[in-house]
């Protein structure tokens, strides 16, 4: 078929009629779906099943600190979680702090810390007039709520297949010192997939911030989330390329076994600097007595080291290729030469990010949803929900089963069909 752009507007309308037509019987079946979270499907979860039974009434509860784990104590988490944390992300064990389940929450503890404490002896942001953070587009939508709710300006910095636009991070990083810091996922971004360049790391590693409490949030979430295991992504090491270039402080690397094992029942890690940790480290003590150490043990008996999370994720890879192939397969079968709609095929991940044609992505979605398919919401990919151009759709395909996934999918297609014709003709 030609490309719609191409198509007359009476080969418009009657395109347009036969796809109404379409719709109104998907309408008619019922369906009810959801895609619109990265979550991982139930047979996911019981790949983790296993480590429940790896401690258990008769196990010994003493790690090599010698300490009672059922017990307070061991703020920065035991030594054999660490010590999986630090070759797992190839981080020196003292530069790893291990928390409780959600790295999203040792993000938001980190932005609050600095509005309420200051980083590093400096001036805390709450008191500043104007706090400003740069946000890759498309990004993680929970990212930028976290810095929306303390009032810290946005900016959206585009990206490509290499990573953020390093010449405008540059720009404003070395020269305004109202910019604090960066959002990044730098492998396998949410929601794109792009993994980040040698060069863009490097170009991290050695900005000069005219800010000297500015710091890089490298949320590593995906790091070993590798789609085809044939083919895993590797980015350069950020810990090792700070130090190079003279910035040992300059960043905070987070990572946590969310998507590894149980998502409400992980272990999430920061890995900084020493100097960074110790910080930290103060308000912890205020905060807390020690994060659950049953758990950490549980996931080091569990995995062992870190070829077991390796081969672990494997396991995953092997459940998630079929619906990603899937989601892409039919993207290209039904869309492919039609120019209504661009997508990239990521390597791992979670997501899938498609454009559909400029000012469809918000009708697409509300079409998806009267036809009961649940997608994220359109704009939330970019800071304040606003997709200046309304372009950007986040596909999640790992919760539906497979019939459900192939369903949501034909509902996807058929409305970005349908969206696209209306908005042609409204030209």
């Amino acid at each position: 078929m030609k490309a719609y752009k191409d198509l007359s507007k009476e080969e418009l309308q009657a395109l347009q009629r036969e796809l109404q037509e379409k719709f109104a019987k998907i309408k008619e079946e019922g369906i009810s779906l959801d895609m619109s979270r990265g979550k991982p499907g139930s047979d996911q979860l019981d790949l983790s099943l296993p480590m429940l039974d790896v401690l258990n009434s008769e196990s010994a509860f003493k790690g090599v600190q010698g300490m009672d784990l059922r017990n307070y104590g061991i703020l920065e988490g035991i030594t054999e979680i660490r010590e999986l944390f630090s070759e797992l992300m190839e981080a020196p064990v003292d530069h790893v702090l291990v928390y409780g389940n959600s790295s999203l929450n040792v993000m938001y503890d980190l932005i609050a810390k600095a509005m309420i404490h200051g980083i590093g002896g400096n001036t805390p942001w709450c008191k500043l007039d104007k706090v400003k953070f740069l946000c890759p587009v498309p990004g993680y939508d929970r990212h930028f709520a976290i810095t929306e709710s303390f009032g810290i300006e946005m900016i959206a910095i585009p990206m490509d297949e290499n990573g953020p636009d390093m010449d405008l991070v540059e720009q404003y990083v070395n020269n305004d010192a109202a910019v604090k810091g960066i959002w990044n996922i730098p492998k396998y971004s949410n929601p794109s997939g792009v993994v980040y360049s040698d060069e863009v790391v490097r170009r991290f590693a050695n900005l000069k911030p005219a800010a000297p409490d500015f710091r890089i949030f490298w949320d590593n979430a995906y790091a070993v989330h590798h789609v085809y295991v044939e083919n895993k992504a590797q980015i350069l090491n950020i810990v090792e390329e700070c130090e190079k270039a003279g910035n040992p402080d300059m960043y905070y690397e987070l990572c946590s076994t969310s998507k590894i094992t149980f998502p409400g029942s992980g272990v999430a890690a920061l890995i900084t600097s020493p100097a960074n940790i110790a910080e930290i480290k103060k308000s912890m003590t205020v905060q807390t007595i020690g994060h659950d150490k049953l758990n950490q043990m549980r996931h080091v008996k569990f995995f062992g080291n870190a070829d077991g999370v390796h081969a672990h994720m494997e396991k995953h890879a092997a459940i998630l290729r079929p619906k990603f192939e899937a989601v892409l397969n039919t993207l290209e079968q039904e869309l492919g030469g039609l120019e209504i709609g661009s997508w990239l095929k990521p390597l791992g991940g979670y997501f899938v990010a498609f454009d559909t044609l400029e000012g469809c992505a918000k009708r697409v979605v509300a079409l998806c949803k009267e036809a009961g398919v649940v997608m994220t919401p359109a704009g939330s990919t970019y800071p304040y929900m606003n997709d200046p151009k309304d372009t950007s759709i986040r596909i999640a395909p790992t919760l539906p089963a497979s019939e459900e996934l192939k369903k949501a999918c034909e509902v996807f297609v058929l409305c970005v069909k349908l969206a696209s014709v209306e908005k042609l003709l409204e030209a």
